[in-house]
C-alpha cells in the first residue's frame, strides 16, 4: 500500500489529466467554490467520496479562492466492520473526518417500495442539517460523471422525461445552502484505477438492502441504475464515445425541436407557436 505522499501525488502526477484535470474543470466551469465559501465534504466511505474529499483538501490548500472545508461523515447505521473502515482510510488518506450517528438504515429497512429513494432523501436531510449547525453554506457529493449519463438514460427509460443530474443545486428546504459535485466531470473508471494503483479498499453502499445481494457472490444486485450501467457498458462497444455523446445531449438541446417542455409549472407546447412559423407565401419554415 502506498504512503499518504504516493497516494497525494498520485492524483496530480499519474492520474493528472483523467482525474485532476476533469475535476479542476468542473469546479471551473460550473463555478462551484466562490470566496468565502464553507463547504462540508460529504464522505460515505466509498471509493468516489474519499477521492473528492482528496481533491478538494488540494483544491482548499493550494487554491487563490479562499475557502473553507470540513469532513463531515454520517453513519446510517453501518455494521462495526464498514464503520471502522471509514475511520482507518480517513486516517489513512490524512482526513479530518467528523462522524455523527443516525438510524437511518433502520428507518428503510421495512420499505418494500424505493427504499434507496427514501434513504437517499433521508440522508441529503441530515447532511444538509449537520452542515448547517457548522457554519457551511455548501455540501459536497461525491456524484461521478457516470452517475450523471446514468441518470439521463434512467430519466427517458424508466422516468419518460429528460432530466440530468446538475453540477449544482439551491436547496429547497435549507435556506442558503447549496448542493455542489465537485467530481462531475471526472469517470468512474479512472476513480477505479487511481483506487486500484494505491492499492485502496473502500466500503460499498453497505446497507442492509445491498448486503443482502451481496450474498449472491456478483455484488451487483438488479436495481435500475445497474441495469443502466450495463447497458452503457454494452453501448460503449459499438461506440466509444457514446458516453459523451450522451451527455452532450442535454448541454445541446433545441426546444423547437420538443413536442413540450416545461420550466417548473411553466409548460410549453409545440402548438403554442406553431402558426407563426408560416412565412408570408404561406409556406411552413423548417427546421
Amino acid at each position: 500500500m502506498n504512503t499518504l505522499k504516493d497516494i497525494d501525488e498520485s492524483i496530480v502526477k499519474k492520474f493528472r489529466k483523467t482525474i485532476w484535470n476533469r475535476f479542476l474543470k468542473g469546479v471551473k466551469e460550473y463555478e462551484l467554490i466562490k470566496e468565502g465559501d464553507k463547504v462540508a465534504v460529504c464522505i460515505s466511505g466509498g471509493k468516489d467520496s474519499m477521492l473528492m474529499a482528496k481533491c478538494m483538501q488540494r483544491l482548499q490548500k493550494y487554491s487563490k479562492v479562499p475557502f473553507e472545508v470540513v469532513y463531515i461523515v454520517m453513519n446510517p447505521g453501518y455494521n462495526e466492520i464498514n464503520r471502522q473502515k471509514i475511520i482507518e482510510n480517513a486516517e489513512l488518506l490524512g482526513l479530518p473526518i467528523k462522524m455523527f450517528e443516525t438510524r437511518i438504515f433502520d428507518a428503510v429497512d421495512k420499505i418494500e417500495n424505493n427504499p434507496c429513494y427514501l434513504c437517499a432523501r433521508m440522508r441529503r436531510g441530515y447532511l444538509y442539517k449537520q452542515a448547517q449547525d457548522m457554519g457551511c453554506n455548501k455540501i459536497a457529493l461525491g456524484h461521478h460523471f457516470d452517475d450523471v449519463i446514468e441518470t439521463i438514460l434512467m430519466g427517458m427509460l424508466y422516468g419518460s422525461q429528460i432530466q440530468t443530474m446538475m453540477p449544482k443545486l439551491h436547496s429547497e428546504n435549507f435556506g442558503g445552502m447549496q448542493l455542489i459535485r465537485p467530481m462531475y466531470m471526472v469517470k468512474e473508471e479512472d476513480i477505479i484505477a487511481w483506487q486500484k494503483y494505491n492499492d485502496l479498499q473502500f466500503i460499498q453502499c453497505a446497507c442492509h438492502f445491498t448486503e443482502s445481494y451481496s450474498k449472491s457472490g456478483d455484488g451487483i444486485g438488479n436495481s435500475k441504475r445497474q441495469e443502466i450501467k450495463s447497458l452503457i457498458n454494452k453501448l460503449r462497444v459499438i461506440n466509444p464515445t457514446v458516453d459523451i455523446n450522451i451527455f452532450r445531449s442535454v448541454e445541446n438541446v433545441n426546444l423547437k425541436t420538443l413536442i413540450s417542455y416545461h420550466i417548473g409549472n411553466d409548460y410549453h407546447h409545440f402548438l403554442d407557436d406553431y402558426d407563426e412559423g408560416i412565412n408570408i407565401k404561406g409556406k411552413k419554415t423548417e427546421q
